[in-house]
C-alpha cells in the first residue's frame, strides 16, 4: 500500500469501511483479519483495531465460532440513526450558517441543481444520495465542532452500510428534498435566526425518515 499519512489502523478502517459501503462486503459476510492484512500489506494488529472501531459504529459484529461479520441494519437501527442525524445535522447547519460564504451558497445551489436534474431525468437513487451528502457537507464541513462532525460522519457511515439509498424505496421523496434544500439555502442567505435554521434542517432529515417508515409500514402490511 502506498504511504498516505494515515496510521495503518486508519488505512485498514477506510479499506474495510469502503468495502462495506460499496457492497463488496455484504451483511453476514465474514471478515477474515489475516486476509485483509495480507491485502493491505500489514500485520493483523491494525486490522483488528479497525474492526473494533467498525464494531463501535455497529457496522461489524462478532459471532462465536465465526469471528467478525458485517452487520445488516434493520428499520429500528435506521430510525435511531436518522433521528440522531436530524439532531446533529440540524444543530451543525444552524451553528455554521453565519459562516457560510456566498461562494459556498453557490456551490450548494449547484449541487442541488444536479439533484433536481437527476429527479427530472434518469433518476439514480445512489447518485442522488451522494449529491445529497455533498450538499449538506458543504454547509458545515469546514467550520464545525469536531465532536459534532464526528457524530454526523458516524451516522452517514451507518446509513451507507445499508448499501441502498432511502430514495430507492421512496423516490417521490427526492422531489420534496430538493425543494427543502432551496428553502434551507434561502434561510441561510437571509440570515435567519439559529432556531429557524436548526428546525428547518432537522425537519428536513426527519421528513426523509418518516417517508421511509411509511413505506416500510405499508410493505409490511402487504406482506401479511
Amino acid at each position: 500500500m502506498q504511504p498516505t499519512g494515515l496510521s495503518k489502523a486508519d488505512q485498514a478502517h477506510q479499506h474495510v469501511l469502503k468495502g462495506i459501503t460499496t457492497g463488496h462486503y455484504q451483511p453476514g459476510d465474514r471478515l477474515v483479519l489475516s486476509t485483509i492484512a495480507d491485502e493491505l500489506g500489514m500485520s493483523v494488529v491494525p486490522v483488528r483495531e479497525a474492526i473494533r472501531r467498525l464494531q463501535t459504529d455497529n457496522l461489524v459484529q462478532f459471532e462465536r465460532n465465526v469471528g467478525a461479520t458485517v452487520t445488516g441494519i434493520d428499520p429500528v437501527e435506521y430510525r435511531h440513526t436518522m433521528e440522531t442525524l436530524a439532531l446533529t445535522e440540524g444543530y451543525s447547519t444552524a451553528q455554521c450558517a453565519p459562516l457560510v460564504t456566498q461562494e459556498t451558497l453557490e456551490k450548494a445551489r449547484g449541487i442541488n441543481q444536479q439533484m433536481r436534474a437527476l429527479v427530472a431525468h434518469d433518476f439514480a437513487p445512489e447518485k442522488f444520495t451522494e449529491l445529497n451528502e455533498q450538499f449538506h457537507s458543504a454547509l458545515f464541513e469546514h467550520h464545525q465542532n469536531p465532536h459534532i462532525l464526528d457524530l454526523v460522519h458516524r451516522g452517514w457511515n451507518r446509513l451507507a452500510a445499508l448499501r441502498s439509498s432511502t430514495f430507492s424505496f421512496v423516490p417521490s421523496r427526492a422531489i420534496s428534498s430538493v425543494a427543502e434544500h432551496e428553502e434551507l439555502l434561502k434561510l441561510i442567505a437571509d440570515g435567519a435566526e439559529f432556531s429557524i435554521i436548526e428546525s428547518a434542517a432537522r425537519n428536513h432529515r426527519l421528513n426523509t425518515l418518516h417517508a421511509y417508515l411509511d413505506h416500510h409500514a405499508k410493505s409490511t402490511t402487504i406482506d401479511f
